[in-house]
């Protein structure tokens, strides 16, 4: 099975395109992988495997999925050289496969059987050891076409420890980024014919002073960093909320009731994407000159796309018709957020300069087609209530400070006017009387196991040509084999695959699980099926005013204080924190809420307490003994301990941890070592700490670096952020090794990483070492040193909270203060398993890894 790469050579002019031409090279023991996100005119995943010198590669278009129930369609298509592996680019209009290119996911695979044999049978078992996807997988042809081409595969996820439900966890969405970076962060320089071909395409009618006019506006007073233009942007999703926050940091905007779209501009060429990274211009070709328009050199915009009725309000079913008509036409793109600009990256900049710029930005052009989305600092309630009364959807809530991450967002909230969500269409039932084409449509959403449950029926907000043209679609899809786990009663159905979505807005859900009184509003082409469940509104906005319901709490007590668990709080409305104005009840109240998760990282451990008894912008004090302030039910240790100190202390208790916080406590650090063997460590700590300059990209860099080499090292780690401006890894140990040995080895790491990676890493600490580098701090690992435990709160601006990850999270973060005292408890609600749930159980020593380390 000797790899060939004709087909590929003959598809493509390499004078004009900057992918390699690449060559044949001999079998290598170690066989790579690739998998590169292609945005052509539909986005896919090109799946790649080495084999016989080349790259074997499949076009996924939905990309990999971790749940073993979802098989992706893979389409085997001609093989590509080695040296592909790296390529990312736009590949020039003209050109096969013309589009954006970025590598998803790299790593090495290893046949579970003979891989020859496995492509001749059709069926080829591997693992894959990449940064994204890793375990057992399996590609299985199911057809095999007349020309001897284009043979149609399934990509399959095998069950293992690496397997998760579509309906937890949707890798392609959240983790949108490509792998590949500069070790410095700076941005690789372009291929030399890329290079070219952005010079071919440059405007030659573009007027040069409006360009410099827009590009100069403002930018040095955001202190936003300069930035190589993404080849790919996943947006920021809202969180809905049944209930208005409380506070003045919130502007609001319509929700507009139709797509969301990024658009690129990079000089001429302008890309319009959908929010899972489908490349929709070929479909909206006028709207996409509209943004050529403005005069923007390179930028990306964040927005929705509507058609507008009679009133100027948007109309759901007119979008998709002019879709399903290709008369679009009538499109009009509201723009809201600007992302990037002009060679900065703004995402860290607070959104109401953000805001500001793009206001700028499109002032200077005039466009009926591309709108900017006014905001409104008004009252919620009131905005609300008038939005419904025009029959809008409902509003968007921003908190004006935040910043732009690619993942679903607390600080971005949605408030409906009817409940209203996307639905998976599993099936219909036969009209009746008069009616044509069906009668309803059968709606389920998947649950938390990833099955689909039956959900009700919707047989309402149709007219004569979408019941026709819904009932064509339909009868492509019908199956034997019913989709839902459970057979709903009653119901004589048509089963469908489950492929179609159908928003859909209702009154309730039933006890049962049912919609109430649903009207159907059209079908969703921008969403992936696999990921739908069953939306569930917050009690209220995350973020909300600190002060406004402590006070409430603590009115009836005449010295101001407050009880909480069992222990009174004094001056329990004193603000401690005017970033949030959260106050010491709500504190304490953080502390309580969140005892059951903390306490196991507390218990058996000496900590020291950081008090803040002038709040986070005053002085601070550590405390390591119980002899200055008397904290409530804290536990004093034996002296026996550390017995040249006084008697250290450690929080085992609800009580005690809500102690602290009347105390002034914020921070809680704790040893590395249990009292049960004080002398040898039960984990090792690297503290990955940017210097001034460091961006949190650059961050996340330095800490999946670390983590590869702890993987190489056979030691398995454990993430948390640092809820300050780094995070922490943690390595638990079997208690063998004293702290010597242990601080020797975590250094000999760090200085292994500063001299492989020197213009990222440096080995000494102090702020004038680290200006543009990472300190990878190893002095946590030292007898007496303390590290912020697991869920403490941060004594700064802001009260952030040091939160337990699962790797996977971490490219979706925007910060490592991402969660606060208020958001946090949310997080930990909403999750199905502890992400450190394999903590405990976890054992290893240091005796083969010191070896590996020399």
């Amino acid at each position: 099975m000797a790899g060939s790469l004709t087909q590929y050579w003959k598809k493509r002019d390499f004078g004009v395109t900057s992918e390699p031409k690449g060559e044949v090279v001999r079998p290598r023991k170690q066989l790579a992988f690739v998998v590169q996100k292609h945005a052509a005119s539909r986005l896919h995943y090109d799946f790649r495997l080495e084999m016989e010198g080349t790259m074997v590669s499949w076009a996924v278009p939905k990309g990999p999925s971790l749940d073993p129930r979802v098989r992706r369609m893979a389409v085997h298509v001609e093989d590509h050289p080695l040296s592909y592996n790296r390529f990312e680019g736009v590949i020039p209009k003209g050109q096969y496969g013309a589009g954006t290119v970025e590598v998803w996911d790299r790593g090495t695979w290893t046949p579970l059987e003979d891989a020859r044999a496995g492509m001749r049978q059709g069926k080829l078992k591997f693992e894959m050891h990449g940064e994204k996807l890793r375990g057992r997988w399996m590609l299985v042809r199911i057809d095999k076409r007349k020309d001897e081409r284009q043979e149609a595969w399934l990509l399959i996820k095998e069950r293992d420890e690496e397997a998760r439900p579509a309906a937890e966890y949707d890798i392609v969405e959240d983790l949108p980024a490509s792998v590949l970076r500069a070790p410095d962060g700076k941005p690789r320089k372009a291929a030399p014919a890329a290079k070219a071909q952005a010079k071919k395409s440059a405007p030659a009618t573009r007027t040069a002073a409006k360009k410099l006019a827009l590009n100069a506006t403002a930018i040095p007073a955001l202190a936003a960093p300069i930035a190589k233009l993404p080849l790919s942007l996943f947006p920021q999703l809202a969180t809905l909320v049944a209930a208005p926050p409380r506070g003045e940091r919130w502007i609001y905007e319509v929700k507009f009731d139709g797509y969301r779209l990024l658009a690129r501009i990079d000089g001429a060429d302008v890309r319009l994407f959908t929010r899972n990274g489908n490349d929709w211009t070929a479909r909206m070709k006028a709207l996409a000159g509209e943004v050529g328009r403005l005069g923007i050199a390179s930028a990306w915009l964040d927005g929705e796309i509507v058609v507008l009725d009679k009133e100027g309000n948007p109309d759901f079913q007119a979008l998709q018709g002019a879709f399903d008509s290709s008369r679009t036409a009538d499109i009009v793109y509201f723009v809201f957020d600007l992302p990037y600009f002009s060679g900065h990256d703004l995402r860290r900049v607070p959104l109401t300069e953000r805001r500001a710029l793009l206001a700028n930005v499109m002032q200077a052009t005039s466009s009926d087609r591309v709108r900017f989305s006014e905001h409104f600092d008004a009252d919620a309630a009131a905005l609300l209530e008038s939005a419904c009364r025009k029959g809008l959807e409902g509003i968007i809530g921003k908190r004006s400070d935040s910043t732009y991450v690619s993942t679903r967002s607390p600080n971005w909230i949605k408030l409906k006017c009817t409940r209203r969500q996307e639905f998976v269409i599993v099936g219909y039932t036969d009209p009746k009387g008069s009616r044509a084409g069906f009668g309803s449509l059968l709606l389920a959403v998947h649950d938390a196991a990833g099955k689909l449950q039956y959900s009700g029926n919707v047989g309402t907000g149709f007219d004569d040509a979408l019941l026709r043209s819904l009932k064509g679609k339909l009868a492509a899809l019908e199956t034997e084999k019913m989709p839902v786990e459970v057979k709903p009663g009653g119901v004589k159905a048509h089963w469908v695959k489950p492929k179609l979505i159908a928003e859909v807005a209702f009154a309730e859900w039933t006890s049962d699980g049912r919609v109430r009184h649903p009207v159907f509003h059209g079908l969703r082409t921008d969403k992936d099926a696999a990921a739908i469940t069953r939306e569930a509104a917050l009690h209220e906005a995350p973020e909300r005013a600190a002060g406004a319901t402590t006070k409430r709490a603590a009115k009836g007590n005449p010295d101001g204080s407050a009880v909480v668990a069992g222990i009174r709080i004094s001056n329990s409305g004193r603000v401690i924190d005017p970033a949030s104005k959260a106050t010491k009840l709500d504190l304490a109240r953080y502390y309580d809420g969140i005892a059951k998760w903390m306490l196991p990282h507390l218990e058996g451990r000496p900590l020291s307490l950081v008090r803040a008894p002038a709040g986070v912008e005053g002085a601070q004090f550590f405390q390591k003994h119980n002899d200055t302030v008397q904290v409530p039910g804290i536990k004093v240790l034996d002296r026996k301990h550390w017995p040249e100190h006084p008697p250290m202390i450690e929080i085992d208790t609800r009580e005690a941890l809500v102690g602290a916080a009347q105390m002034n406590t914020v921070e809680l650090h704790t040893w590395n070592s249990t009292t049960s063997a004080i002398a040898k460590p039960d984990r090792v700590i690297f503290d990955i700490d940017p210097g001034h300059g460091i961006t949190w990209a650059q961050v996340v860099e330095a800490t999946l670096l670390t983590k590869k080499m702890l993987d190489m090292l056979g030691l398995q780690a454990f993430l948390k952020t640092s809820g300050g401006k780094g995070v922490h890894i943690v390595v638990p140990l079997t208690p063998k090794w004293g702290y010597d040995e242990v601080k020797d080895f975590s250094r000999a790491v760090v200085l292994h990483l500063a001299r492989t990676l020197p213009n990222l890493f440096v080995a000494k600490s102090g702020a004038q070492n680290r200006v543009g580098r990472v300190f990878v701090d190893y002095l946590r690992n030292g007898r007496g040193a303390t590290t912020a435990a697991a869920f403490s709160a941060r004594a700064r601006p802001g009260l952030g909270v040091s939160m337990p990850l699962r790797w996977p999270e971490l490219e979706g973060l925007g910060s490592a203060s991402q969660w606060n005292i208020f958001t946090a408890p949310e997080r930990l609600a909403k999750l199905r398993a502890d992400p450190w749930k394999d903590y405990k159980s976890t054992r290893q020593t240091l005796s083969a890894a010191m070896k590996r380390l020399g």
